[in-house]
């Protein structure tokens, strides 16, 4: 029961349905889940050591949002990138590739109108390069630092001139993959991550004018 709690609660969060410094208490979501508040607590502690949840005076809270932690989570995802597109060029096979071709195929002939598909498709690449790189480790920090990113729920793909400059560089990033330079797929996977952070940050100052 624990375990269906904290999986609903987390998807709950990460959608937005609990939006950012709402207040989490157990007894509400005792009622609001159908459960005893025992699973709600276990709940809530395993969000709180994903960093999706926060103390507050009056109990948990959903994670704020901030500048701060913008800087801090794309500081990491850079660096967590570069890594797997580097193991990436190292590691990949045949079955790889065609997976990696696809995903850019289908982001390439996407319908740029809807910001959800695009989102998705670009979501698609990335899993499919991190799996790629065939270390379950990176695989699991950038799930869960995907996490953090997702309660920021606009994408930074609708920017205009954003969604041809990702394609652009998905396809380098591509390219040295396929041609096994790992020090290349590093820089250009880096780089793509430093684009998004920029973006990121520009629209979350837009949004507090």
């Amino acid at each position: 029961m624990a375990d269906g709690v904290y999986e609903r609660l987390r998807t709950a969060i990460i959608s937005g349905e609990w939006e950012s410094g709402a207040q989490l208490p157990e007894l509400s979501l005792a009622e609001h889940y159908g459960v005893s508040r025992t699973p709600i607590r276990e709940a809530l502690r395993r969000l709180e050591q994903d960093g999706l949840v926060e103390r507050a005076d009056r109990g948990m809270r959903v994670r704020g949002r901030s500048p701060e932690e913008i800087l801090e989570i794309y500081e990491v995802r850079i660096v967590l990138e570069g890594a797997v597109a580097s193991a990436a060029a190292k590691r990949r096979t045949e079955i790889d590739l065609i997976r990696l071709r696809r995903a850019a195929e289908a982001m390439a002939e996407l319908d740029t109108t809807d910001a959800y598909a695009m989102a998705t498709a670009n979501r698609s690449f990335h899993e499919t390069m991190w799996q790629a790189s065939h270390n379950r480790t990176l695989i699991d920090l950038l799930t869960r630092l995907n996490d953090h990113l997702a309660r920021y729920p606009a994408t930074t793909l609708t920017r205009p001139g954003r969604w041809e400059s990702a394609l652009a560089e998905h396809d380098a990033i591509l390219s040295a993959i396929e041609n096994q330079h790992a020090e290349e797929a590093a820089e250009r996977a880096e780089h793509h991550m430093a684009a998004a952070r920029d973006i990121r940050l520009e629209m979350y100052a837009a949004e507090l004018r």
